[in-house]
């Protein structure tokens, strides 16, 4: 419809000039001594017309000449910025899918061109860590160097990929003084490069630093609370098993750790099994006795016959109050048990001995009944406990070797 308008447009057009030019009789004299021209109006009217599009075409077409060298420069620069580009693009593709081979080469084509910073930052990167997984190390680093020649304002990027890189190649000690570099260029706090540093801290088993990051990655909501809490334990159990042979440093480390992380069943696991071989007897009790009430825990509840102090009817007591809330705890029996031979006890102890295996069958139950057994004069029964024991302990093995 829009060039049906235009065409009856341009004949409307047509008609009018044809009639205006057919009615006109006027004409242009033009003198130039000693000579006179006398043309028509109608053809003086077409001559300027070819004339203005004559001057037009040689203008524009001296314009296009002078801007040529121009174009031909951006039209280079246009080939050369999208080849950059399309390299990167097929080295990250690469990368994702795992032909790092092909990655590198990839990006390593993008980076000889040259492009923008940006470009060539991350193409450099992207080569490095394609190195990287291919073992080539030397190349690796060569590639990061370019980064920082090519790219010197895309600092973040470039350490952070570095020390992840780094940290990979189990070399905590130089990841370590990269990620300080980091915080030295950045103002503000950057979750990921205090996982990394996170990562290097438990490396080298650096657990007061592991705890002292924890906190930080918790403002920033970069670890979600489930690994916050197995960082945690995992720091203080072995900042615990470091200091079991000192008891100045165990002591000082426990008073010093928040009452939260004591009831951690793990933790006080390990601190009861550290005070019981220092032989504080009721320190480990009190640390068991804490967390249980807290959170009950099985294997917990197992050491609590362990380390056997002066006060074992007290114990017996409290392990029995337990027992109320949990009868069918197979490790609670156990140490009842073991509590009652140690105060000579024999037919309660005998009672809960055979109550934790039949809930649940295990050989250090076996090893207990076998050496109840021996004290009670009975040869054959502790021979069958042991025999018991020995089997159970032999599949508990296989089945260890087996996963």
């Amino acid at each position: 419809m829009k060039w049906a308008l235009w065409l009856l447009v341009l004949f409307s057009v047509a008609v009018a000039v044809t009639l205006a030019a057919r009615y006109n009789s006027g004409y242009v004299l033009v003198v130039a001594q000693p000579y006179r021209l006398e043309l028509s109006l109608n053809l003086m009217a077409v001559l300027l017309l070819a004339l203005f599009f004559l001057t037009y075409f040689i203008v524009r077409l001296a314009v296009i000449t002078l801007r040529l060298p121009a174009e031909v420069k951006e039209f280079r620069s246009r080939r050369r910025r999208e080849k950059a580009r399309s390299a990167m693009l097929d080295g990250l593709k690469a990368f994702f899918e795992g032909r790092y081979a092909k990655a590198e080469k990839s990006s390593a084509a993008a980076l000889e061109l040259k492009e923008s910073p940006v470009i060539s930052a991350i193409s450099a990167l992207t080569a490095a860590r394609s190195a990287h997984e291919l073992g080539k190390y030397i190349r690796r680093d060569e590639f990061i160097a370019m980064a920082e020649s090519n790219a010197p304002k895309e600092i973040t990027a470039r350490l952070m990929t570095q020390a992840e890189l780094l940290l990979d190649e189990h070399r905590p000690e130089e990841a370590l003084k990269i990620l300080q570099s980091l915080h030295t260029a950045e103002t503000r706090q950057h979750a990921a490069a205090l996982r990394l540093e996170l990562k290097a801290q438990r490396q080298l088993k650096n657990w007061d630093a592991v705890l002292s990051l924890l906190p930080q990655l918790e403002q920033l909501d970069a670890t979600d609370i489930t690994r916050m809490k197995q960082l945690r334990r995992q720091a203080h159990v072995e900042n615990l098993k470091s200091r079991t042979l000192n008891p100045q440093a165990l002591q000082e480390y426990w008073q010093n750790t928040s009452s939260t992380d004591k009831r951690d069943s793990k933790v006080a696991a390990v601190a009861a099994r550290a005070y019981s071989l220092m032989g504080d007897c009721a320190t480990a009790r009190q640390i068991i006795e804490e967390s249980l009430d807290s959170q009950w825990d099985s294997e917990l509840a197992e050491l609590y016959a362990q380390c056997l102090g002066d006060d074992a009817i007290r114990q017996i007591e409290r392990a029995e109050t337990w027992l109320r809330a949990h009868p069918n705890d197979a490790s609670l029996l156990l140490a009842l048990g073991r509590l009652c031979v140690q105060r000579e006890l024999w037919g309660k102890a005998q009672n809960y001995l055979e109550a934790s295996l039949s809930v649940e069958p295990g050989y250090p139950a076996h090893l207990a009944l076998a050496k109840l057994n021996e004290k009670l004069d009975r040869p054959e029964l502790a021979k069958d406990h042991y025999g018991k024991g020995l089997e159970l302990a032999l599949r508990r093995l296989d089945a260890q070797e087996q996963a």
